[in-house]
Order: structure tokens, then C-alpha cells, then sequence
């Protein structure tokens, strides 16, 4: 059974930094496609980073590039999402997802990730 675990988010002031890890439990990090995905009130929920497998890249969102880095630590089975120049749109439930079989078309996809973590608030005030 593979489980996903959020932590690190919290309430920030624009232009501030936040580190979110996600730690995986059940499957070994360095097989999985994992995701980054977060959903405003009101919002569908979109993917911000992902990885792929297997060394397989890092892909970002427009709305993140160049701002949040997502990582890969194989040693503690963790995939972080480090977050810079915070702004107040960046606010959302931010939520950690991972897939066995993610094809490169389907990586910003929600239906494409089997397993999900519960979700740890970021909140960034101007």
C-alpha cells in the first residue's frame, strides 16, 4: 500500500519561501511519477511540478517557473517542492501525488496519479 504524506506548509507573507515535503511510504520514490498539485476555493485543482521517474525530468507550470524547484531525495524516499518570491495567487491546498505508470501527455493530468497525500495548506498574505 503506498501512502503519501504532506508537511511543511503554513501562512507566509508575499515574497517569502516555503520547502514542502512529501514523503512516500510503501513504494520505493525513485519508481513513481510524483506530482505537485494544488486547488484554491473555488478552483480545479492543477498541477504546479513534477518529476518523472527513473531521472526521467522536472516539469513546471508557467505560473511557478523559475520560482518553485521540485526535487527527488532517494535516500529518505522524499520528493520536495521548495517554493521562492511567494505571491498571494500561490495561496491553495497543496497536495502531493504519485503514479506508477505516468505517460509524458498525461503528467498535469489528476486522473493520472493513483495515489495522493491529504493536503497541506500554504497561505501567502500581500
Amino acid at each position: 500500500q503506498v501512502q503519501l504524506q504532506e508537511s511543511g506548509g503554513g501562512m507566509v507573507q508575499a515574497g517569502d519561501s516555503l520547502r514542502l515535503s512529501c514523503t512516500v511510504s510503501g513504494r520505493a520514490v525513485s519508481a513513481a511519477t510524483v506530482a505537485w498539485f494544488r486547488q484554491a476555493p473555488g478552483k480545479e485543482r492543477e498541477s504546479v511540478a513534477v518529476i518523472r521517474r527513473y531521472g526521467g525530468g522536472a516539469y513546471y507550470a508557467d505560473s511557478v517557473k523559475g520560482r518553485f524547484t521540485i526535487s527527488r531525495d532517494n535516500a529518505k524516499n522524499t520528493v520536495s517542492l521548495q517554493m521562492n518570491s511567494l505571491k498571494p495567487e500561490d495561496t491553495a491546498v497543496y497536495y502531493c501525488a504519485a503514479g506508477m505508470g505516468v505517460i509524458l501527455s498525461t503528467i498535469w493530468n489528476v486522473a493520472a496519479y493513483e495515489y495522493w497525500g491529504q493536503g497541506t495548506q500554504v497561505t501567502v498574505s500581500s
